[in-house]
């Protein structure tokens, strides 16, 4: 830790300075010329971030210039999910592009199958000559991978947001940052570099009061704001749910964290904060990247593991299909991008599942045809291209307040079947007509072909992801 602390400061001063350094970085000019011939890969990863708590998804408050600035002079996938709603899950579909039927992480103790964390996104660029680094949550279970990394600075379970260091009192997203400084100074021009970054923020701190627990030097964010309650956050919401969603986890959190006016807007608050911690751990990473020469041959992908219900239907926590658990930003930033393809906002629903072949692809190597994503590259670069119309969500995790949990979501309906539930409990959801889903269709007889139909295809989709197998890695 050889920076400083975190210097209290103003609002206003804060943004001026954050927008200065991300500014400066994009003026930079794009040549995409590299010792290497190489892209450098930056993997930007945060815990419980839903879809709209980015400036740029138009979220009215929060305040996130540096990410904001990425999408501007990138691309932002606007229909962006996860296909399991719980860290440990989530990061193991990133890391190989599968689901988790197929990778068969489903709990916090599980790490991924030996036969498939030395075909993982990292351990494929490393074979391919890149330098790797990974910092932040590990997220997964077993050993941790010290010795598969170049450079290695993850750690087990959730870690904790403060940390005493030479008698300071220093917050984990500014160590992260520290500790990504240090693997980018580390690196060689002549050697291309992946670094995966995986924060801690925005999740709370389990079990600990306050749940949020943001940097004090970001404590005026917000202050005089007041946070908008979803439409979905009321009681006669709750009260619609079945009666073990009413009981489960989500509800046991929700009392930790919303109960009352007075929490909700102190715990919403802190999450925002830790956001912008977050945007501003970013800036900082863009200003050691044009340090090191190294911004105009970098690209840099930011995204979430998995959403986070802030009071919606009455519930706190992730795990469930409705959109607040589900839908998670994606970010990518290409130097290389002409100014036609930057800032383009793409709809299409792409998944957790396309990030490893994407990597891949900027790293110009083939995706192996057992990674069930596809790049995001083709839809990025402007191409005609046929894409998903239904994708399947499945939440395996046990846990006796957790409820499992499957389904499919296309374009415009979302099939949902709690699968322990006796009977099976169905949801049905037109997601054109009723986005904030108020309105299960269940038992409506105008809608039984396209229940029936939904029906249907969960089962091809669990047959399908049965059956299927690992390749040889080449």
């Amino acid at each position: 830790m050889d920076r400083p602390d975190f210097v209290r400061q103003s609002r206003r001063r804060f943004l001026q300075n954050a927008s200065a350094a991300m500014l400066g970085a994009a003026a930079m000019p794009i040549s995409c010329n590299s010792k290497s011939g190489r892209l450098n890969l930056i993997v930007l990863v945060t815990d419980d971030h839903r879809w709209d708590c980015l400036g740029c998804m138009g979220h009215p408050i929060l305040r996130t210039p540096i990410l904001d600035r990425l999408a501007h002079d990138g691309v932002l996938f606007t229909n962006h999910f996860c296909t399991t709603s719980i860290c440990m899950t989530s990061r193991a579909t990133i890391f190989t592009g599968l689901y988790s039927r197929c990778h068969t992480v489903h709990d916090f103790n599980r790490p991924l199958p030996e036969c498939l964390f030395p075909v993982s996104y990292p351990m494929a660029l490393r074979r391919a000559g890149y330098r790797t680094g990974f910092v932040g949550k590990w997220g997964l279970g077993g050993d941790l991978p010290e010795k598969d990394f170049d450079y290695f600075k993850g750690f087990p379970g959730q870690g904790q947001y403060f940390h005493e260091i030479d008698g300071r009192r220093v917050h984990l997203t500014r160590i992260l940052t520290d500790q990504a400084e240090e693997f980018l100074r580390g690196c060689s021009p002549n050697q291309p570099f992946c670094l995966s970054v995986s924060f801690k923020a925005p999740h709370v701190q389990d079990g600990e009061f306050p749940p949020f627990q943001y940097d004090p030097a970001l404590a005026d964010l917000y202050e005089n704001d007041r946070i908008p309650v979803p439409q979905t956050a009321t009681e006669a919401h709750f009260a619609a749910l079945p009666e073990f969603l009413q009981k489960s986890e989500g509800r046991v959190r929700w009392g930790q964290r919303f109960a009352t006016p007075d929490m909700y807007q102190d715990s919403v608050k802190g999450y925002l904060r830790l956001i912008t911690g977050v945007d501003r751990a970013v800036g900082e990473i863009l200003k050691c990247l044009e340090q090191q020469s190294a911004l105009d041959r970098t690209a840099i992908l930011f995204t979430s593991d998995n959403g986070f219900f802030l009071g919606e239907h009455g519930l706190a926590g992730k795990w469930l299909m409705y959109e607040e658990s589900i839908r998670i930003p994606m970010i990518l930033w290409h130097p290389c991008f002409p100014p036609s393809q930057r800032g383009q906002k793409i709809d299409k629903m792409t998944l957790n599942i396309d990030i490893a072949p994407t990597i891949l692809d900027l790293a110009g190597l083939e995706a192996p045809s057992w990674m069930q994503g596809r790049s995001l590259m083709p839809l990025a670069s402007g191409k005609s291209v046929p894409w998903r119309q239904e994708w399947f969500y499945e939440h395996l995790f046990t846990h006796p307040a957790i409820p499992k949990n499957e389904g499919v979501r296309t374009e415009r309906w979302k099939y949902i079947r709690y699968i322990e539930q006796d009977p099976i409990y169905e949801e049905l959801y037109d997601l054109e007509n009723d986005p904030v889903e108020e309105h299960n269709l269940v038992g409506i007889s105008s809608h039984l072909q396209i229940l029936d139909g939904l029906r249907a295809r969960r089962e091809k989709w669990i047959q399908s992801l049965d059956n299927w197998k690992l390749e040889s890695p080449r």
